[in-house]
């Protein structure tokens, strides 16, 4: 346990070390390119490169033989014990546009489990954290526990996805289903949403298409807070997968129903 908490405490330190560097270019008029094939824009800016970049030297020079995936740099040794998720600014789109809601997600994998799961909102000045010791949200120094709520009925619920267009086919009709069954839809909250469900304000997040550095930090901090986080086949995420993270398990099977049709 007192290793697994040291290694929380680093992944603080790890979203603080991308923080220094987002923030201050955050509506700043930075550019970006768009790393997107076809007609799905997908930016990249000089603050995710600068931002991952920051991180990587941080765990190298405190664990050297840990492994890192990363979105803007790849792998390196996947396959280590220990290896380090990150997403250096994860809504990419929200932050060229202005909007506070991206987040730096950083997860820590120890033989092939994700045991630490960290979602960082700079631009609001909080950290959302998971793992073995349990879930807590973290601002102006203030370290308060954090759960999900109850919520049995999905008719009670509030569900969020960061843009339904994202949804393909099946995975499209199935959304409308699930969103029709559901009390209040939010759009545009990237992996916010999932520190949302953790905190007990929200309920469940639908999203397809989503890389191991999209989904591995908000499904620790989720399943830290009491929730349930699968892939719409209720099997465990692996590689790119479409990821239901429900806070009150009661609704995971009832949700997974619609989605698949």
């Amino acid at each position: 346990m007192t290793l697994l908490t040291d290694l929380e405490d680093f992944s603080l330190e790890l979203c603080g070390a991308a923080a220094e560097v987002a923030v201050p270019i955050f509506r700043a008029g930075c550019g970006h390119d768009d790393k997107g094939r076809g007609r799905v824009f997908d930016p990249v800016t000089q603050a995710d490169r600068d931002a991952e970049a920051a991180i990587r030297r941080r765990i190298a020079a405190r664990f050297p033989d840990h492994g890192v995936i990363g979105e803007e740099y790849g792998e390196d040794r996947p396959n280590a014990e220990w290896v380090w998720i990150l997403d250096p600014i994860d809504g990419t789109r929200a932050f060229i546009s202005g909007l506070p809601l991206w987040t730096t997600l950083v997860a820590l994998r120890h033989q092939k489990e994700v045991v630490v799961g960290t979602v960082a909102a700079p631009a609001l000045g909080e950290v959302f954290c998971g793992g073995a010791s349990g879930a807590v949200r973290l601002r102006d120094g203030v370290r308060e526990a954090i759960r999900c709520r109850p919520c049995p009925r999905l008719g009670a619920a509030t569900l969020s996805t960061t843009d339904p267009a994202l949804f393909q086919g099946p995975a499209r009709d199935g959304w409308s289903r699930l969103e029709a069954a559901t009390r209040l839809t939010r759009l545009g909250c990237d992996a916010y949403a999932y520190a949302m469900v953790a905190a007990g304000r929200m309920d469940l997040v639908a999203e397809a298409g989503l890389k191991p550095w999209d989904w591995a930090a908000p499904m620790a901090l989720v399943r830290a807070a009491g929730g349930r986080v699968q892939a719409w086949d209720g099997q465990e995420p692996n590689g790119e997968s479409s990821l239901l993270a429900v806070g009150d398990p009661a609704l995971f099977e009832p949700a997974r129903a619609l989605l698949a049709g």
